[in-house]
Parts: structure tokens; C-alpha cells; sequence
């Protein structure tokens, strides 16, 4: 089922999708080809790593498409990464599309959305080789894990997050006790810290 999600400018809509829907194979066949190509390596297999229903509501995750005049040119998608974070991921613009602030547009969606359902947290990786991603994420107000003055291939994937504006009546008792929601641990019940350590995550 295709829904529609928000309508950014004249011309463009955003539309909520399944992975299933025959729009979104060419972004993911493109989006695998360029990944083998910076990493000399089959990233096919990589992509298709994480089930289809981890990308719909009722799993926690959306993908959503970018369609200009009706054709997809950028899309994106998340996953419910823990209780209140999404992770970023199958972020694309079409290689004839880019350069206009398309892939922009996808993250403030996909913030939006990750908002409606509550998410406090959005947390992303990017791999070493993609310089135009690092910089989407600092333009889009996301902080690095990392060391950024330390050569991008001796971390790894890159790992960034960014905490999403929450009312205060939606935090707890107990969330409101602690030094604000960027000290909350994991899912797996390691601290921020050790994500900046370890840069923990998947690649793609």
C-alpha cells in the first residue's frame, strides 16, 4: 500500500511505501552498484540484510520515496534501532538528481516521521568513503561519533545521531531526573560513549 506522507514543494510528494513496491528496486540496485564500486566489494547482499517488514510502521520503520512529477528521484528509509531510536538507512538520490538538496529534504522527512511515532533519538551510519553523506549529515545538524580529524578509513563506518525535539510532558518522571535524553543507554544497555568508541554498526 502506498500512502502519501507529506508534499515538500510543487511537484514533489513524499509517499510512504513497502520495500516490495517495483519503484523502489531500481533505487536499491542503483544504491548496491555505487557501494561495490567505492568499496570494491558486493554490497548487494549487504542491502538485503535487514527484513522488509523492519522498513513498515508496524515494525517501528517507514521508507519513504521522493517523486518529482510522479517518478521516484530520492528515497530513504528507518528501523527501529531501540525503545526510542530510529536508524537512518537506505539513504539514495538518483545519480541524474543530485545536487539540488533532494537527500536534504528525505532526512527532514524522515525526522518528521520518526517524530510522529515517537522516536527521541535518530542514530545513522555512514562508511568511510562517502564524503557527500558526511556532509549531509553536519549540514543537517547531526553530531559525529567520532573523531573528525582522524582519517575516515581507520574508523570505519561513521556513526552520527541526532535527538529530535520532544514535548516535555511526553518524557517520564525518570527521564526528566537524568542530565538530559543523550545519556540514555542503548538498547543493548551500552552508553553513547561506547558507541563513539567503537563506531558500532552496520555500514550500509
Amino acid at each position: 500500500m502506498t500512502s502519501t506522507a507529506h508534499t515538500p514543494l510543487p511537484g514533489f510528494t513524499v509517499i510512504r511505501v513497502p520495500v516490495s513496491d517495483p519503484r523502489v528496486k531500481p533505487l536499491l540496485r542503483e544504491l548496491g552498484d555505487e557501494y561495490s564500486a567505492r568499496y570494491g566489494r558486493d554490497a548487494h547482499t549487504e542491502l538485503a540484510r535487514y527484513p522488509d517488514e523492519e522498513f513498515t510502521p508496524a515494525h517501528g520503520g517507514v521508507f519513504l520515496l521522493l517523486l518529482e512529477e510522479g517518478e521516484p528521484v530520492a528515497g530513504g528509509a528507518f528501523r527501529r534501532y531501540d525503545g526510542t531510536t530510529a536508524e537512518l538507512k537506505r539513504m539514495w538520490t538518483h545519480s541524474a538528481h543530485r545536487r539540488r538538496g533532494l537527500a536534504r529534504r528525505v532526512v527532514a522527512a524522515l525526522e518528521r516521521e520518526a517524530g510522529d511515532r515517537e522516536y527521541r533519538r535518530i542514530y545513522l551510519t555512514t562508511g568511510p568513503r562517502q564524503p557527500e553523506a558526511r556532509g549531509l549529515y553536519l549540514a543537517a545538524g547531526y553530531t559525529p561519533l567520532f573523531d573528525t580529524q582522524a582519517d575516515p578509513e581507520t574508523i570505519g563506518p561513521l556513526p552520527f545521531e541526532k535527538h529530535l525535539a520532544v514535548s516535555r510532558a511526553r518524557l517520564s518522571a525518570d527521564e526528566q531526573s537524568v542530565t538530559g535524553v543523550r545519556n540514555s543507554p542503548t538498547a543493548d544497555g551500552k552508553s553513547l560513549t561506547a558507541e563513539r568508541r567503537t563506531g558500532k554498526a552496520s555500514e550500509l
